[in-house]
C-alpha cells in the first residue's frame, strides 16, 4: 500500500465490472471500449432490450433482489442509481429527503444495513432509497472478505453530499475515495451536462485517487462573447466539441443552425435558451425531442433519437430498442465521459483515451460490439 502524498494509482489487473442500475449501457459501452468485461444489472425492460441489441451482458433484475455474492468474480463496482427524484426537473422527493438519506449512510457505516433499508422503504418515492444500494454492496463485499478493488458512482449534482458521505465511509474500510461534480463537455462530450461522481480504489490514499484531467474547455457564454480563459490556455485545453462537429455524418447538420430549448431560463418560461451549432448542446434529457432546431435557411425540425444519441457520445449506429427511447437516451451516462472516469480509476495513463482513441471507437458500434455473450434474463 502506498502512503505518500504524491502517490499514484497502479493499473488494476484483470478488471471486471458489475454495473448496478446499468440503463441502456453508458458505462458498459465505455468499459467495452477500454477492453474491460462488464455485466449490467437493470430492471427496465426497455433499457434491457437496447442492451440486448448492443450485445451487452445483462442481468434483467431488480438490484435489490440481487446479492453481491452472486458476482464475486467482479472486482469493480459501478453504480448510477435512478436520478428522477433528485433532479431539478423532477418533483424533488429525493432533495427533500437528502438529510434523511445522509442519516441512513451513517447507519450503514455502523453496520445497520437492515435498519437502513427499513427506513428507506418509508420514503414517499421508493426510488430515493436506491441511492444506498451501491454502498450496501460495497459493505457486504468488505464484510465477507471479498472487497471491490475500485468503485465508481454517478448521479445528478444534488447527490454530491451523499457521495461525500459515502466516500468517508469507504475511507474507513480501506479505500482512497474522492467525489466531485464533473462537466461532460470538458471530456469531449458535445453537450453541457453536470454529474456528481464518486471514485474509490482500495489500498491507496485518497490523494492518489484523482479524477481525470479535463481535455476540453468548460462552456462559458461570457468567454464565447470575447473573454479569455487563461487557465484553459495554460493547460492547452481544446475547445468544446460542437453539435455540428458531432453530427458531421449527417449532411443537413453541416449547415449552421440554432437550437431553441424547450425550457425557459432565468426563471422565465418564455425566455427559451439558445445554442448555435458551433456550441455544445444543452443537456440531453428525455424531453430533448422538444428542442427546436432552426437552420439558417429557415427550415425547422426537432431533435431525433439519432441526434440525441450522438450528442450523448454514443456511436451513430448504436441500436436503440424497446419503448421510451428518448428517455433511455436522456437517462444514459455519456460513454465518452465514462471512459475517462473508468480509465482514471483503473490507474491507466490518460493518453490511452485521447482523441485518436475516441475517433476510432466512436466510428461504429456494430462492427466492434461484444460477441459471444449470453444476456441473463433477457429474451432475444
Amino acid at each position: 500500500m502506498s502512503t505518500a502524498d504524491d502517490a499514484e494509482l497502479t493499473e488494476l489487473e484483470n478488471p471486471r465490472i458489475v454495473d448496478l442500475f446499468a440503463g441502456p449501457g453508458g458505462f458498459d459501452v465505455a468499459a467495452h471500449w477500454l477492453g474491460v468485461p462488464s455485466i449490467g444489472v437493470e430492471f427496465d425492460a426497455n433499457a434491457c432490450a437496447t442492451r440486448n441489441a448492443a450485445g451487452l451482458q445483462t442481468r434483467f433484475e431488480d438490484v435489490t433482489k440481487v446479492h453481491p455474492e452472486e458476482y464475486l468474480d467482479c472486482n469493480v463496482l459501478v453504480g448510477g442509481p435512478p436520478c428522477q427524484t433528485f433532479t431539478v426537473a423532477g418533483r424533488g422527493a429525493g432533495r427533500r429527503a437528502l438529510d434523511d438519506v445522509l442519516q441512513l449512510v451513517g447507519m450503514l457505516a455502523a453496520g445497520k444495513i437492515d435498519e437502513a433499508l427499513a427506513a428507506a422503504a418509508k420514503f414517499s418515492d421508493p426510488r430515493t432509497g436506491l441511492v444506498l444500494q451501491p454502498l450496501i454492496w460495497a459493505l457486504i463485499r468488505h464484510r465477507i472478505g471479498k472487497p471491490y478493488e475500485a468503485i465508481v458512482l454517478e448521479q445528478v449534482p444534488a447527490v454530491e453530499p451523499v457521495w461525500h458521505a459515502m466516500a468517508a465511509v469507504l475511507r474507513g474500510i480501506g479505500y482512497g475515495a474522492s467525489a466531485e461534480v464533473l462537466k461532460s463537455e470538458q471530456f469531449g462530450v458535445p453537450q453541457t451536462r453536470r454529474r456528481a461522481v464518486l471514485i474509490a480504489r482500495r489500498g491507496f490514499p485518497s490523494s492518489a485517487v484523482r479524477f481525470p484531467e479535463p481535455t476540453h474547455e468548460a462552456f462559458d457564454r461570457r468567454r464565447e462573447a470575447g473573454g479569455e480563459d487563461f487557465l484553459s490556455i495554460f493547460r492547452k485545453l481544446q475547445p468544446c466539441v460542437s453539435m455540428r462537429e458531432a453530427l458531421q455524418f449527417d449532411l443537413q447538420y453541416r449547415m449552421p443552425f440554432t437550437v431553441v430549448s424547450n425550457y425557459g431560463s432565468g426563471g422565465d418560461p418564455r425566455n427559451r435558451g439558445r445554442r448555435t451549432s458551433d456550441q455544445p448542446s444543452f443537456t440531453i434529457t428525455g424531453k430533448a425531442s422538444r428542442n427546436k432546431i432552426v437552420f439558417d435557411n429557415g427550415v425547422e425540425t426537432r431533435f431525433t433519437q439519432l441526434v440525441s444519441s450522438c450528442l450523448q457520445s454514443f456511436p451513430h449506429d448504436y441500436q436503440w430498442e424497446g419503448g421510451d427511447i428518448s428517455q433511455q437516451i436522456g437517462n444514459a451516462v455519456p460513454p465518452r465521459m465514462a471512459a475517462h472516469v473508468l480509465n482514471a480509476v483503473l490507474g491507466r495513463p490518460s493518453w490511452a483515451v485521447d482523441d485518436v482513441f475516441f475517433r476510432e471507437v466512436q466510428k461504429s458500434w456494430f462492427s466492434r460490439k461484444p460477441t459471444g455473450m449470453v444476456p441473463v434474463g433477457v429474451e432475444a
